[in-house]
């Protein structure tokens, strides 16, 4: 299984290095190896379970008796790993079709850097998520950092290259945390496995998990380092679908689900500000999307508000509930997937009409069936509407809060709220679901051009995973017992 794991995180980094030689095919090349990538997540999980579904961990790097590095195999990292790879996939597929002369927004053919780039992100990402150890997820953030600049600027406009930067800066501020708590776990315990977090004296796991916090918050756009992921858009749309959606805004969800599932009984305060935190962040979310009129803008604060009740999730798990930790990890997988359809849908009406604006959006159901189709399953998933993916998210987080409460009042207060702004989202996403969707179509909207076929179908891939994956997760997460 561990030659399995490590030929998944490989083969993405060789496919980025025939990219970069290859003039010709290279968005062929990236998609064969992107598919390969994926179809080794399934190999690998498929291992694990036929070998018992239990937990195991195999040190590859050692430097005397520390690993450096190693994969851990579990439900949840297996579940994780097959959602961020396989939409790297989708995405390069996507990207195939988007990245021609025929979109009318960016007339632009795929430049080798682009796929290539791409990959290595899809490596870094399965490195991560198998990752035993803070040095290893530590070298893999890094990577995702750098690779992120060099998508996020990828036009070479002066605002795409601003974000880029940005992004680099404040996700390396973040970076510091994971430093600081790799740094304190090997002077504390002698090794940078991460479950030796589990006997680490309270004082010691408490300044771990609050390093592993600070470069969550940085990776996904928490309060106080939010700020570059709505400049981001800048970026093409299927690397915001990647990005922001599936991948580099998940590894700080993931690495502080991983510290939190491994630290064993964790200090009240860890999971109390964690708690605060997200809180004050979902309500800025929140506030911030509702005068959008860009569809982009506002799915990156939007963004923001989902990361949040994760967040709100795994400080739950930190303060004792079990569910609440299978409801973020349910939840970091659905909404991969809901929220990349809704990134991807905002790229198709670009591709085909030439602008983002809502206003200039209307009647889409009618010139663009799919399209439209598409917008309202990612907007109802994404609200939390049953049968859709987010409800399976939401509703066990949510039940986790209430009984939680009974221990603690002042969390009952807070899933209050939280219900509230869920409501609100649901409330204001059907209203921009009648604005663009429904009635007779704008201008731009009437001329719209026929989406590629690579395109049209990853859509309807991502509409159809829009309602299966949360039974994938329930199903893969009770593996774990």
């Amino acid at each position: 299984m561990e030659r399995l794991a490590l030929i998944t995180i490989i083969l993405p980094f060789v496919g980025a290095f025939i990219v970069g030689l290859n003039k010709q095919s290279f968005p062929k090349i990236a998609t064969i190896f992107a598919a390969l990538a994926t179809l080794g997540t399934l190999a690998v999980a498929g291992q694990w379970y036929a070998n018992g579904a239990q937990s195991v961990t195999y040190d590859l790097v050692k430097f005397g008796d520390t690993a450096i590095f190693g994969v851990t195999l579990d439900a949840v990292s297996t579940l994780i790993a097959f959602a961020v790879v396989g939409l790297g996939f989708l995405i390069c597929l996507y990207s195939c079709g988007y990245l021609t002369d025929k979109n009318r927004e960016h007339p632009h053919n795929g430049l080798p850097r682009f796929y290539a780039f791409l990959l290595i992100f899809i490596g870094a990402m399965a490195g991560l998520v198998y990752s035993s150890t803070l040095a290893g997820q530590l070298l893999f953030f890094e990577i995702t950092g750098g690779c992120s600049w060099a998508l996020i600027s990828y036009y070479q406009s002066q605002k795409a290259m601003a974000a880029a930067m940005k992004a680099l800066i404040i996700t390396h501020v973040g970076s510091l945390g994971l430093y600081l708590a790799a740094a304190y776990l090997f002077s504390q315990s002698g090794t940078f496995s991460i479950t030796a977090l589990e006997h680490l004296a309270p004082e010691a796991k408490t300044i771990v998990l609050f390093g592993v916090m600070f470069a969550a918050w940085g990776k996904s756009a928490q309060l106080p380092m939010q700020i570059w992921l709505p400049n981001a858009m800048e970026a093409p749309t299927p690397v915001s679908a990647y990005l922001h959606a599936a991948s580099m805004v998940k590894v700080g969800v993931y690495i502080f689900a991983r510290s939190v599932m491994s630290a064993g009984e964790i200090p009240y305060i860890v999971g109390e500000v964690g708690i605060v935190m997200a809180m004050i962040t979902l309500i800025y979310g929140f506030l911030m999307y509702l005068p959008q009129a860009d569809l982009k803008r506002l799915l990156a604060y939007s963004t923001i508000t989902q990361l949040s009740y994760i967040f709100i999730g795994l400080s739950l798990a930190a303060l004792g509930s079990k569910l609440a930790f299978v409801a973020a990890i349910a939840y970091i997988f659905n909404h991969a997937f809901a929220k990349s359809l809704f990134f991807l849908v905002a790229g198709s009406l670009s591709y085909a009409t030439g602008t983002r604006s809502m206003p200039r959006l209307q009647g889409i159901m009618r010139t663009m069936p799919v399209v439209g189709t598409g917008f309202g399953i990612a907007a109802l998933a994404i609200a939390g509407v049953p049968p859709f993916n987010g409800f399976f998210s939401k509703f066990p987080l949510f039940a986790a809060g209430f009984d939680l409460g009974q221990e603690y009042s002042w969390v009952t207060w807070l899933m209050v709220i939280a219900l509230i702004e869920s409501t609100a989202t649901f409330v204001w996403l059907l209203y921009k679901f009648g604005q663009c969707v429904i009635g007779k179509p704008s201008e731009d909207v009437q001329n719209a051009q026929l989406l590629p076929f690579s395109m049209t179908f990853v859509l309807v891939i991502l509409m159809v995973m829009s309602v299966c994956s949360s039974f994938i997760a329930a199903y893969w997460l009770g593996l774990a017992g």
